[in-house]
């Protein structure tokens, strides 16, 4: 079987297929003596193609040497890993050798780290099925002023996982829960409903429970927070809290921005995070209305970082700015290198910057649905957000392949079929039937004469 024709029965039609059909169908003319090739990769709703590296478009101008340090950084604990992950994804465990190899492995020049990434992967270009392109956004971490206790101008509470949240499945002391799904708060002994919603949270429903963390100046801060899914938050002493997501209240996640490009408020090419807080603190009351759009409640943990330390990702390494990505884990395995190409407004809200980076699966949201779907970290502060904000981009997605599940090196390995019969004419085969006939006599009476 082609690698084209595998990848058409995994995912649909080979016309929705396109972006794979040269590259597989070249793979196969070459190394078609070997066998059927089994392509072990199963990404739902994805299509793929793989690539040399000279066909990487812009792989040359990136220094994959901060890439290789941010991939050492997830090595850790794939290499602690004693127990194989329950979820099947389509790197499986793969990654455990490459791993292995970075964390032993002398690299501390661009052009080893370089050589490391092309001897121990192969390229493979990725998107949404039936598309020609991923779809990037950023995000970073919000760095506000609080207070540890509540005051007139710190009045909006921080808050952490309520007891009475309840995730089937889970146990309620649980150190993480999923970031999707249903979510449930316990009536009497047995009964079971939908936790409260956003508008019910912020009228008072869990107050004084002392599941405040902090206190915040405005709902605005707190929903950019939820938002990014980490903050620093500094006190009035000087001191620093670190907070992390802990948990969510089970609805889905709403983007305001969406609803302001719906109503005709904002138009869709200038949406921004930096327009969308420009219009709440302009519009209180209209603002209160628009966070409610969103039913989706963040509830968050303090966590023992420094000041200065990166926010710590879903995979539990700290993120890196510039390298970390967030991605649909459903889909992906933490730790996966990704090479991300496109045009982005890194430098304003209208430039073009062209952008080539080695980036490193680290992190997930609610948020993040696809197989060529990445937010990028840029960060912390408000300079970072700037740019996070600007954002919502199409960009080429390149997925490295551990060597491993090498479809043309696993084809090497399959043996060869069973040489199919030629064609024989009738008349040989009456010549045969004829000088076979006094054998089959012979073995006729011996059978006889053993009864």
């Amino acid at each position: 079987m082609s690698a084209i024709a595998l990848i058409s029965l995994c995912f649909g039609g080979g016309a929705e297929a396109r972006p794979a059909r040269h590259h597989a169908a070249q793979s196969d003319q070459h190394h078609r003596h070997h066998g059927p090739v089994l392509w072990p990769l199963e990404i739902p709703g994805g299509q793929y193609a793989p690539l040399k590296w000279s066909e990487v478009s812009g792989w040359t101008d990136d220094d994959p040497l901060p890439a290789f340090k941010t991939f050492r950084a997830s090595c850790k604990p794939i290499v602690a890993q004693t127990v194989p992950p329950v979820e099947i994804k389509a790197l499986g465990n793969s990654l455990l050798d490459p791993c292995k190899l970075a964390r032993t492995a002398a690299i501390s020049d661009t052009a080893k780290a370089r050589e490391f990434f092309e001897q121990q992967f192969i390229p493979l270009q990725i998107s949404r099925l039936g598309e020609d392109a991923g779809f990037v956004t950023g995000y970073y971490e919000p760095i506000v002023d609080g207070s540890r206790v509540q005051t007139d101008v710190y009045n909006v509470p921080v808050y952490r996982r309520p007891s009475n949240l309840f995730v089937r499945g889970f146990s309620q002391d649980a150190s993480s829960l999923p970031n999707k799904g249903q979510v449930f708060r316990k009536i009497g002994r047995r009964k079971l409903v939908p936790y409260y919603d956003r508008g019910e949270i912020e009228d008072g429903a869990i107050a004084g429970r002392g599941l405040e963390v902090v206190w915040l100046k405005s709902q605005t801060d707190l929903l950019f927070i939820q938002i990014q899914g980490s903050a620093r938050i500094h006190l009035e002493d000087g001191s620093v809290v670190r907070i992390n997501y802990e948990a969510h209240n089970g609805y889905p996640y709403t983007p305001v921005g969406r609803v302001l490009i719906d109503r005709n408020i904002v138009p869709k090419d200038q949406m921004s995070m930096q327009r969308i807080r420009e219009y709440m603190e302009q519009n209180p009351d209209a603002a209160k209305e628009l966070r409610r759009q969103n039913r989706s409640y963040v509830f968050f943990r303090e966590v023992a970082l420094s000041k200065d330390d990166e926010a710590v990702g879903a995979q539990g390494v700290p993120l890196t700015a510039g390298r970390s990505i967030a991605v649909d884990k459903s889909l992906h395995v933490y730790g996966t290198p990704f090479f991300i190409a496109g045009k982005l407004p890194i430098e304003s809200d209208v430039s073009n910057t062209p952008f080539h980076r080695l980036m490193v699966a680290q992190d997930t949201g609610s948020a993040i649905i696809g197989p060529a779907r990445a937010d990028l970290y840029f960060g912390a502060g408000a300079e970072a957000g700037r740019v996070a904000g600007r954002l919502k981009n199409p960009a080429n997605f390149v997925m490295l392949l551990p060597k491993s599940l090498d479809p043309i090196a696993r084809g090497k390995t399959v043996p060869l079929p069973e040489a199919k019969p030629t064609a024989v004419s009738a008349g040989a085969l009456e010549a045969e039937a004829k000088s076979d006939a006094p054998q089959r006599a012979r073995h006729h009476r011996r059978s006889r004469s053993r009864q």
